[in-house]
């Protein structure tokens, strides 16, 4: 995750660079259900409206959680398919919170309702991110159920005015890119506290609809987008929080940004953007599954590193024997093609593994998602990559 609003405030008001604090233990996307009542085109579990088998019982859920906590776990989120579909996730939540996690709750938003808003207030979730990708048709169309915006929208409103914090989380596309202007203004006209920017990653559902990824220099736009409305929003005080998932890329390209509005500030920047080192799947950022199994983190679904109805996560995550959590614990990464030649790679640290494998079989190899130049990253040659013209449409969008 790339924290661009923390990056802003640096911009204005610099702190001193400190040692480099590392998390006690990684973060948990705990996929505790795979039962979905939506099909989403992008969704990286594959989930559906029926019950899987094996999954956790609710006692299994609690030894897990033991070990995390012994583990030093500082963060819970609580993911499915939805969620709010197991019978017992109230139940978890309020023992995460004892335990004293940082319990966040991952949901599509349309099964909130006067029903249940009062039970997961008393939760106290830190934080409800609620999954939009476009406005009215577009978000039903993804979601391919009607009124499953009007749904989520209901679902969000509810949680913002019982003080829940509350996030939208919108990945993009070629089909939806250029709704995101107004969804950054729905974010304005609800009051929410938190905007997160999903590039498509290529796993699961979303694997399928790879060739649905966007065009490199729509991604440029959308983060100039961004990056400009992160920056208002810090110089007029507002506690907005803009963050980005699945491109490490993000980090380089807002250094050219600075470079280019705040060539002053560039030097601390970018000390500031090599301390956070980019990329930490395998290290910092973990996945368990409906079944019990740990990935590297929720993108990688077709590899396993053991389950924890057998080992303790504990163990598994510490376990160096297997070769891509060897290769991803090594700092830095052995990676190879333009992600190995990039005089950005301490900032990046190589983008996400799990589409290079997707696509080309290697898990080191570059990351065909990378949206800079080869003259932006410091390489060259015969096969230099340049930046594509922008597709018809989104220059408008602007």
């Amino acid at each position: 995750m790339f924290r661009i609003s923390q990056f802003m405030h640096e911009l204005l008001a610099p702190t001193p660079l400190g040692p480099k604090r590392n998390p006690p233990g990684p973060v948990v996307i705990w996929n505790l259900v795979r039962r979905c009542n939506l099909t989403c085109k992008h969704c990286y579990s594959i989930s559906a409206d029926k019950d899987f088998p094996n999954e956790l019982t609710t006692e299994q859920v609690f030894s897990v959680m033991d070990d995390l906590k012994q583990f030093r776990v500082p963060v819970l989120i609580l993911s499915g398919g939805e969620p709010l579909l197991r019978p017992d996730i109230f139940e978890i939540a309020h023992r995460a919170k004892a335990m004293g996690f940082y319990t966040a709750l991952s949901t599509n938003g349309t099964l909130i309702d006067a029903s249940n808003i009062d039970r997961i207030a008393e939760v106290g979730f830190d934080y409800l991110g609620i999954s939009i990708d476009g406005i009215e048709a577009t978000h039903d169309k993804f979601r391919r159920m009607q009124g499953a915006f009007d749904a989520s929208l209901k679902g969000l409103r509810l949680c913002r005015d019982r003080n829940i914090k509350v996030g939208l989380r919108f990945t993009m596309t070629q089909d939806n890119a250029d709704e995101l202007p107004q969804l950054l203004q729905l974010m304005d006209d609800e009051r929410i506290d938190k905007f997160y920017f999903s590039h498509l990653n290529y796993a699961g559902r979303g694997n399928k609809n790879r060739k649905d990824d966007v065009f490199l220099q729509t991604t440029r736009w959308a983060m100039d987008l961004l990056l400009d409305r992160a920056l208002a929003d810090a110089r007029s005080g507002r506690k907005t929080e803009f963050v980005t998932g699945n491109n490490d890329a993000d980090g380089v390209y807002m250094l050219q940004w600075v470079a280019k509005h705040f060539p002053e500030r560039k030097a601390h920047i970018q000390a500031k953007l090599e301390q956070w080192g980019g990329n930490s799947s395998g290290v910092n950022i973990s996945n368990i599954d409906n079944q019990g199994y740990v990935h590297p983190d929720t993108m990688w679904w077709n590899y396993n590193l053991g389950n924890v109805k057998e080992r303790p996560f504990s163990e598994i995550w510490q376990d160096t024997s297997d070769p891509i959590m060897a290769g991803l614990k090594v700092s830095p990464r052995s990676i190879g093609g333009r992600c190995g030649e990039c005089r950005h790679f301490n900032i990046c640290g190589g983008n996400t593994r799990v589409r290079a494998m997707q696509l080309t079989g290697d898990a080191w190899a570059e990351d065909p998602a990378c949206y800079l130049s080869d003259d932006e990253i410091g390489i060259g040659g015969a096969a230099e990559r340049t930046v594509p013209e922008s597709p018809a449409g989104y220059v408008a969008a602007k």
